[in-house]
């Protein structure tokens, strides 16, 4: 998920980013998924050049609430970088009936970012936190492990507010904001994100925006399948 510096031409996750997790089936704790989306976003910023995009994860789940996965998606930067490449590991669990928590570590790479330059590699990794009230979720998400290629997510913070309500049997509408902030040693821009989508049997409508200059709403849809392991 390469962020771009203000001064690019940036068209929220509606969830194309989502690490989405089916149910545990022939192997207990362990889920797939495969996804389509007409416009791959991650924080109001296409990781596409606004070209669709195909992409599967699998993930592990322990009773403990220990979990782990990895994801892959095709991406688009005009440079080497062809896919996205993500590994992460946490911890989550509920405080009561009305409240749960989400702490863990997740890495973005891009495995041929630095093909044609060893210098322009822009692996990066982010702590985060989150926590869940009923059907509000708030969440904190902080870089650490950049390589030289992508200074800009060294220290930087994206804070986000998610809620989700069932507006329909089985449809979901999910109202989102996040702000995104950089150290003052990178030369990108804090911009704030906000998207609206409603959701049903896999199926994601979502229209997505942010306050950067020349960006304009963006209308994305996108399905996710369960697979059976």
């Amino acid at each position: 998920m390469k962020n771009k510096t203000i001064n690019l031409a940036i068209p929220s996750l509606i969830t194309a980013f989502t690490l989405q997790s089916a149910p545990a089936l022939a192997v207990e704790g362990l889920s797939a998924n495969v996804g389509f989306t007409s416009n791959y976003l991650w924080r109001g910023v296409t990781q596409t050049d606004d070209g669709a995009a195909i992409s599967g994860g699998i993930d592990y789940a322990a009773d403990s609430g220990f979990y782990a996965g990895t994801w892959v998606s095709n991406v688009d930067f005009s440079d080497d970088a062809s896919y996205e490449l993500d590994l992460y590991l946490g911890f989550g669990g509920d405080i009561n009936e009305n409240i749960s928590y989400d702490l863990g570590y997740i890495y973005y790479a891009y495995p041929d970012s630095a093909e044609s330059d060893k210098d322009n590699e822009y692996d990066f990794g982010e702590i985060y936190a989150g926590i869940t009230f009923s059907n509000i979720t708030l969440a904190a998400n902080y870089g650490i492990h950049n390589d030289d290629g992508a200074g800009w997510a060294d220290k930087a913070l994206y804070v986000s507010a998610d809620a989700e309500f069932e507006v329909a049997k089985g449809l979901t509408l999910n109202l989102h904001l996040g702000d995104y902030s950089f150290d003052d040693d990178h030369d990108s821009g804090d911009y704030t994100d906000y998207g609206i989508s409603l959701s049903k049997s896999g199926f994601t409508l979502a229209l997505t925006d942010t306050d950067l200059d020349n960006d304009d709403v963006k209308v994305s849809v996108s399905y996710t399948i369960d697979l059976d392991l």
